[in-house]
């Protein structure tokens, strides 16, 4: 039997070259090679978002015509929403009781985000932005699942799903499969303002970005700040439009470089170059999701079928649990 991953995104936003290079693309290739199971974490979504719940709704939908886009096959791999599997919320309810609260918060992923949304909490933080890492566990271990794709920054988060397996199976018994993490080769990406990207801050290329705005998104993206110049010496080690045009695999990029390094080469002239690139390697992902923006009882029933066929898989790990933890009364 083929070994089963866990992936998926939380439906805040369109997904950007960052989600494509360090997860989608990758998890396109794998779902030949493993059970594929594809979460859209809408219930994730909502811990720092359940001000707005109509925006992760909306989102839902957008990050899986999104998936289906970059080539994720409902035939090969199971997308599902994460709210239609009640089982998830139940396991996180009793794996809550095996981690501490002094354990969460010592976390460094979920210190890390904290400490990026003080604008939104301040000094009080939910519950449930505390605790997300126990549901994630709950994800998880509801699939059984043997491997988890993450980039490294999310390793805290697959020890602590690891931990919980582990206290549960030595409390109650051999139950829940230990999951490993996958660790995406991709180095962390980073936006056009040289921070790490992300879709609240204004810094992505979206994977739905139209040429013209691709075009000007990357005109104003800051490059090496001590090229002025167009005969300065350049330093391309530095430059967020190099490290893109080594994602978009250019064939001329030891010309780039040699270039760049000499004063040959200018800015405006990488950047018109990367558009171009960006343009081609998108534009066959973009006809693909016109095809699903147009038929959105499609998608439905693509969302509805996987959460059907998740929901089964879950039942029989909940039912399980619940017999190890003499819960299952009738």
């Amino acid at each position: 039997m083929k070994k089963r991953i866990l992936t998926g995104d939380r439906p805040t936003g369109p997904l950007h070259i960052g989600h494509y290079f360090g997860a989608l693309k990758n998890r396109v290739a794998l779902q030949d090679e493993y059970d594929t199971f594809v979460i859209i974490a809408d219930v994730q979504a909502l811990t720092d978002n359940f001000q707005n719940p109509e925006k992760v709704r909306k989102n839902v939908y957008g990050v899986a015509m999104d998936n289906l886009a970059a080539g994720i096959d409902p035939n090969k791999s199971t997308i599902f929403i994460q709210s239609l599997i009640p089982e998830i919320a139940e396991l996180t309810v009793f794996y809550s009781n095996l981690v501490t609260i002094t354990r969460l918060q010592r976390n460094p992923t979920v210190k890390e985000e904290i400490e990026q949304k003080k604008e939104l909490f301040g000094d009080n933080v939910t519950f449930g932005f505390l605790g997300y890492p126990v549901s994630q566990a709950a994800d998880i271990t509801a699939f059984q699942a043997d491997l988890v794709p993450v980039g490294e920054d999310q390793l805290p988060q697959i020890e602590q799903a690891r931990e919980i397996v582990r206290k549960f199976n030595q409390i109650y018994g051999p139950t829940l499969k230990e999951p490993e993490a996958k660790v995406s080769q991709f180095p962390r990406i980073r936006g056009l303002d040289r921070a790490k990207m992300g879709k609240s801050l204004n810094n992505a290329i979206y994977l739905v970005d139209p040429p013209e705005i691709i075009k000007k998104k990357v005109t104003s993206a800051i490059t090496d700040t001590k090229k002025i110049y167009l005969k300065d010496k350049g330093h391309p080690e530095v430059c967020v439009i190099y490290d893109y045009h080594k994602m978009f695999g250019t064939d001329e990029l030891d010309i780039i470089e040699k270039e760049c390094r000499s004063g040959a080469r200018g800015c405006v002239q990488c950047k018109k170059e990367l558009v171009e690139s960006i343009a081609k390697i998108l534009a066959p992902i973009q006809e693909k999701r016109q095809h699903y923006q147009e038929r959105p009882k499609l998608v439905e029933e693509i969302l509805f079928e996987g959460s059907q066929k998740a929901r089964s898989v879950a039942k029989k790990t909940l039912k399980l649990v619940k017999e190890k933890m003499h819960l299952n009364y009738f």
